[in-house]
């Protein structure tokens, strides 16, 4: 293959899959053997390996990493109501799952450097109504659970982590999910620990919030056609936990791969930081797990970011934008109330980052050539 015609996709699954497809294959056809679809062996199986691995007692599963966050936070008792902070940049499921739980969210703008919520200013949007706040772990890196936890306490509100793109992620001595009352992860294919559909899971070290979510998930139902609560179907099938628990004793490597992936890119990109391409900040060292490697292109770089990536694009070179549209201005949200220029950060992020490839397996030469392509543009 010549430097030439290369290309870099944006995420290949298939380098973690092909060693282990014996394994999944084994796995699939075991569920399979006994016929235990839904809440089955290999469900439980793997709720307490994930359980083990993040540092805490309790794992439920559930059918997506929304319903972690809306079950989640009906299980830590959130309720009709109350208010919830939730940074300004994420994914929008963040927000929704907020509200499926009847809270309010009240948005919080973010760090430009690393893109993750203002502890600060998550400060002055407490109100009376406050109940909690959801920091997302975004890209693959955890918000400072040290300031966390002295913000929880000094506001008596509970914490409850988005760690749906940050699997096994750690910072300052915590893992990711182990710092709040419950956390909830995203099974999605593409993240860090994929299953190959939907799928999620809530973590929690209290036996009280996995008893709750356990029975929320199976329509409210603790024990069968026995009803206490107004629950939903949203149950993690046998078979995916079955190929998420094959999975799961490799996922510490493939983060260890993609840190230095993302260790790489900084050094290789030093050149063009200083004045037109910025690597959103790691401040977490080799606790990052870059779910995403994330940069910042500068209104001074000599093409626009979305024309930046239409030609990486036509040389090969596969990216993404996470996210183009902030939270407070998506079109079927209007209702929360906010407008242009409310969260400024979070706004400016969305015009100007881009995601590049990254993924455990991607190599040192293919993030030579995107890098050099970034500079040849600029040159």
């Amino acid at each position: 293959m010549t430097i030439s015609n290369k290309t870099v996709p944006f995420v290949d699954l298939s380098l973690q899959h092909q060693p282990i497809q014996g394994e999944i294959e084994q796995a699939i056809a075991s569920v399979i053997q006994r016929g235990d679809f839904v809440l089955g062996k290999s469900l439980q199986q793997f709720e307490e390996a994930f359980a083990q691995a993040s540092g805490v007692d309790y794992a439920v599963g559930v059918a997506s990493g929304t319903d972690a966050i809306a079950l989640g936070l009906k299980a830590c008792g959130i309720t009709q109501g109350d208010e919830v902070l939730v940074p300004a940049n994420t994914f929008i499921a963040t927000v929704m799952g907020v509200i499926q739980a009847g809270a309010t969210p009240i948005l919080v703008d973010c760090d430009p450097h690393t893109a993750l919520i203002d502890l600060n200013l998550a400060a002055k949007a407490i109100t009376p109504k406050t109940k909690a706040i959801v920091p997302v772990h975004l890209y693959g890196q955890m918000v400072s659970p040290t300031q966390l936890l002295d913000f929880a306490n000094s506001h008596n509100i509970i914490i409850f982590e988005d760690a749906a793109q940050a699997h096994l992620a750690q910072r300052e001595g915590y893992t990711a999910g182990a710092v709040g009352m419950a956390a909830a992860f995203s099974f999605y294919p593409s993240k860090n620990l994929g299953a190959f559909g939907n799928g999620g899971i809530l973590i929690t070290k209290d036996e009280d919030i996995a008893q709750t979510l356990r029975s929320l998930r199976n329509y409210g139902a603790p024990k069968k056609y026995y009803h206490t609560q107004v629950g939903m179907n949203s149950r993690l099938d046998t078979l995916q936990a079955a190929i998420l628990q094959v999975k799961l004793p490799h996922l510490s490597q493939w983060n260890q791969l993609r840190n230095q992936a993302g260790q790489i890119y900084d050094q290789a990109l030093q050149s063009l930081e200083a004045q037109t391409i910025v690597p959103i900040k790691n401040v977490s060292q080799e606790g990052h797990v870059y779910h995403l490697y994330v940069i910042r292109v500068k209104p001074e770089y000599s093409v626009s970011r979305d024309r930046l990536q239409d030609i990486l694009g036509e040389k090969g070179i596969q990216t993404g934008i996470h996210y183009p549209i902030p939270c407070h201005l998506q079109p079927g949200y209007k209702s929360l109330g906010y407008q242009l220029g409310d969260f400024p950060q979070a706004e400016m992020l969305c015009h100007s980052i881009l995601s590049l490839p990254m993924y455990p397996g991607i190599t040192s030469e293919q993030i030579s050539w995107v890098v050099e392509q970034l500079s040849l543009i600029q040159a």
